[in-house]
């Protein structure tokens, strides 16, 4: 009983962090929202079910737990998302060299491990 009200109190907070993440650049949606679908599927049917079958949140869950799917759409955020970022961190002084070169290290792997998955479940190749 403990380790399901303790799933679902991460499940809650992995959501808001994935929320939160929709409107900061450097934190990211989707990992967190797939916590939080694990999380949910350990503590709750009910709030896993909520989630995978949410209107915006759950296609991408879904998509990933399908098939490994990040749609073309959401790559496409992800890069403006970091983009924007460096706007705003490279030119500031007052942010030390190390991280500077911590930021693009971790964007160019985020940005590979994104553009490397496919875009579209293989179901709708054909």
């Amino acid at each position: 009983m403990i380790f399901k009200l303790l799933y679902i109190f991460l499940g809650w907070i992995f959501f808001l962090l994935g929320v939160i993440g929709i409107f900061l650049p450097l934190l990211p949606t989707t990992p967190f929202l797939l916590l939080a679908g694990f999380c949910f599927s350990k503590g709750s049917k009910k709030f896993h079910a909520w989630l995978i079958n949410h209107k915006y949140f759950g296609p991408p869950i879904n998509d990933w737990k399908s098939q490994g799917v990040i749609r073309i759409q959401h790559k496409c955020l992800a890069t403006l998302m970091l983009t924007i970022s460096a706007v705003f961190i490279f030119p500031k002084q007052q942010i030390p060299l190390i991280g500077k070169i911590s930021f693009a290290v971790i964007a160019c792997g985020v940005l590979l491990f994104i553009w490397s998955r496919p875009s579209l479940p293989s179901d709708k190749l054909k």
